[in-house]
């Protein structure tokens, strides 16, 4: 089991959120804990070991540290804000 952690950006992206897609992202995020590269994970190409998921419109930047048995979610954005 990954331990996830929340870096402040992205706890700040996930308060401006709407309860209902806040609600989607959270299942997702929780479910990263048991498997950090779900179907539909993709690779950000370029990065080292950045990931993206895909939520709806959303994004969740994440990167796995399979050492040390963590997820690091470093953003949540809308898709046209993401990778900027």
């Amino acid at each position: 089991m990954y331990e996830i952690l929340l870096e402040n950006r992205a706890e700040h992206d996930l308060r401006r959120l709407s309860t209902a897609i806040f609600s989607r992202i959270m299942q997702k995020i929780q479910d990263l804990s048991q498997n950090p590269g779900p179907p539909g994970c993709r690779k950000i190409v370029g990065a080292k070991n950045d990931w993206r998921l895909r939520v709806g419109d959303y994004r969740v930047i994440f990167e796995i540290d399979d050492q040390d048995q963590a997820v690091r979610i470093m953003r949540v954005r809308h898709r046209r804000e993401a990778y900027r």
